[in-house]
């Protein structure tokens, strides 16, 4: 039998570090306050984004609505309360799905950096034709806004993200860990 010095025996595997997560980075491991804190003020910050957002969306619908006539306006003001409440849940939803289909298979941590960093080299040309969108969707401006928050609130408020189930499995599977859950 070889003894842990013996050059027979097996080498232990290096240890594996832990993948950082955009956003998160290693504080996923342990969930402990510094996880909760990082958490929070995402949340904070993209809130902070949307009330803005919704400020502007509110004055773009504004300067849209003066142009119609008052019984028209009154009219058009409630179909916008009926349409936002319902882009409200129907942002949730879609959020939501999207969560659990992207648990079903999570990214490891290198596909989670690629596929944003596709994602970024797109966003400059949807910012540019998001421009001109702004413009043609002042009548229905309060309902899309609407939708983005439900999509947001549903995002900020899952237990746990697809690239932290994604990390941790990538981390089991390096460390030859066996999964518990």
């Amino acid at each position: 039998m070889a003894s842990r010095a013996s050059s027979e025996g097996a080498a232990s595997p290096a240890p594996v570090r832990i993948p950082a997560v955009q956003g998160l980075g290693t504080t996923w491991y342990e969930r402990g306050p510094r996880y909760w804190l990082r958490r929070c003020l995402t949340a904070v910050l993209w809130l902070a984004v949307l009330a803005f957002c919704c400020y502007i969306a509110l004055v773009l619908y504004g300067s849209f609505r003066t142009e119609l006539p008052s019984g028209v306006r009154t009219v058009w003001d409630w179909a916008q309360v009926v349409a936002s409440a319902g882009a409200l849940v129907w942002g949730w939803q879609v959020q939501r799905r999207d969560h659990r289909r992207k648990l079903l298979d999570p990214p490891a941590p290198d596909a989670f950096r690629a596929a944003k960093r596709d994602q970024s080299r797109r966003t400059p040309g949807l910012v540019l034709a998001g421009r001109v969108l702004w413009l043609v969707a002042a009548p229905v401006i309060p309902a899309l806004a609407a939708w983005v928050v439900g999509w947001s609130v549903a995002m900020l408020t899952v237990h746990e993200y697809p690239s932290e189930v994604g990390a941790r499995r990538w981390f089991e599977a390096q460390s030859g860990q066996i999964r518990t859950s």
